[in-house]
């Protein structure tokens, strides 16, 4: 198993970064193979310049300013984001580093002669977990449209292999936490991983 793991949090003593931690102990009691992209610590840079703009659908070219992480896509068939959800979505440095390392010939294929659409790119990703935490409550985010979920478990998820091992957890009301509800959401997180990384039968 070779996970990658994009954790994205200015501070690491946060409780993202605890949960970043439950999700590091359960791939290593897995043995996974394991690269982290700690975005906010290798100060990446979310802005998509002219210049990757310009050669985006140049497979020879888009990859150079970020060739490192699209090293580390190409590597892993596990897939792991930990963040926290800010405005309903992925902060600007993740939505960057999707927008600026899932490029064209890396995570799809753009359309062509034959093709209308975009295809699938990521099929040697075969397991895509997703752990953030949510300031709202989890109606609110659900009438809203939960639209950082559905970035990465539609929209990265329909790139990946078919059938697609998931797992998904959110503490949700974060600014009203307890020490009570942040330990059963570490438990919650542990468990979603043992079920995400179990062997296939």
């Amino acid at each position: 198993m070779r996970a990658l793991v994009v954790f994205c949090h200015p501070d690491d003593s946060s409780f993202t970064a605890a949960v970043l931690g439950v999700v590091q102990d359960r791939l290593a009691r897995a043995r996974a193979d394991v690269r982290l992209a700690d975005l906010y610590a290798e100060a990446f840079d979310p802005v998509l310049p002219l210049a990757g703009l310009q050669s985006y659908t140049d497979a020879s070219e888009n990859c150079a300013l970020v060739m490192g992480y699209v090293d580390d896509v190409r590597w892993c068939d596990t897939l792991i984001f930990v963040y926290p959800t800010w405005w309903y979505g992925q902060p600007a440095i993740l939505k960057g580093w999707l927008d600026r390392v899932l490029l064209p010939e890396v995570a799809f294929l753009m359309p062509d002669e034959i093709h209308r659409s975009i295809r699938p790119g990521l099929g040697h990703i075969r397991r895509l977990g997703v752990f953030t935490t949510c300031g709202a409550s989890r109606w609110l985010t659900l009438i809203v449209g939960a639209p950082g979920r559905r970035t990465l478990m539609r929209g990265v998820g329909f790139l990946c292999a078919k059938p697609l091992r998931t797992a998904f957890a959110a503490h949700y009301l974060m600014d009203s936490s307890t020490d009570a509800s942040r330990r059963r959401h570490l438990e919650k997180v542990g468990n979603r991983m043992d079920r995400l990384l179990k062997h296939d039968a």
